[in-house]
């Protein structure tokens, strides 16, 4: 009977060791569980890491927008000291202004015509009339001056070509490009609405020893190198110096006078200016 019990203990304790190690067994195979769930744990802060790089990139975007910004106020700025003469054409506030400055980039407004033009009393190649003889009056009175001071300094001027209208310029213009391409014509035509000669304050000036003609070889002539040394003196400069296109927008011009008044006149012919130059207006 003794024996019957021990056996039996012995198989009791044997069972008990069984129950042990299955319950470990499942114990064990519960860890992984556990940590198959831990992944999502650490992926949070991933997650917040690329929201802080995406915070980070925004902020670099926000400051790259920022320099954008202040870059295109700048060129706003250099583009609105240039409106006045760069690609984009404004409309001129004060076309009747003696210092009027009209160019490629600004514009004389939409039917505009002096309401003072005169025919000055100088000597033409032609004798009757025409719209290219007028100036308005100041202009005009001031061409009779410069002829006379030029007449009793032994210089025989011409006048060839002064007021042209809206309409004048185009025909003028359109007839270049036929006849030497737009890149020439842009050298030396305006498109309508952008010419000096409608302001009424231009006068084209040639001589009988340039043949009647407008081109550089005018300042080899005395006439056109008395104007050089003289025309401000009377309030007219001459618009388009040489090694100044990159300013005014068009080649040298000997011939081209345009009157602004004594006193700026004197200032910019003493500057070597152009007119441009002389109100800031750069391209």
């Amino acid at each position: 009977m003794k024996r019957f019990y021990s056996l039996m203990f012995v198989f009791l304790l044997l069972l008990a060791a069984g129950c042990s190690g299955l319950s470990n067994e499942t114990g064990n195979e519960s860890t992984p569980a556990d940590n198959d769930s831990q992944p999502e744990a650490p992926e949070k802060p991933e997650q917040e890491g690329e929201s802080n790089q995406a915070g980070e990139e925004s902020k670099e975007e926000k400051g790259q927008k920022e320099s954008n910004d202040s870059e295109n106020k700048e060129e706003g700025a250099a583009e609105g000291s240039a409106t006045d003469k760069g690609d984009e054409v404004v409309t001129v506030d004060e076309p009747q202004a003696l210092t009027v400055v009209v160019n490629k980039s600004r514009k004389l407004p939409d039917g505009f015509e002096p309401n003072d033009l005169v025919v000055p009393e100088v000597a033409f190649p032609f004798e009757e009339f025409h719209e290219k003889k007028q100036m308005r009056l100041e202009a005009a009175e001031a061409l009779e001056e410069l002829f006379k001071g030029a007449k009793q300094d032994g210089v025989e001027l011409i006048a060839a070509s002064g007021y042209r209208s809206y309409e004048r310029q185009k025909l003028i213009y359109e007839d270049n490009v036929k006849k030497n391409g737009e890149e020439h014509a842009n050298q030396f035509s305006a498109k309508p609405g952008t010419s000096e000669h409608q302001t009424g304050l231009a006068m084209d000036i040639t001589s009988a020893a340039a043949a009647f003609k407008l081109d550089q070889d005018f300042i080899e002539t005395k006439e056109g190198q008395w104007l050089a040394d003289h025309a401000h003196e009377y309030g007219f400069i001459i618009r388009y110096p040489e090694g100044k296109s990159d300013i005014t927008g068009y080649a040298y011009e000997p011939w081209h006078l345009r009157y602004v008044g004594k006193e700026p006149a004197a200032e910019i012919h003493q500057q070597e200016e152009t007119l441009e130059e002389f109100f800031g207006l750069y391209p």
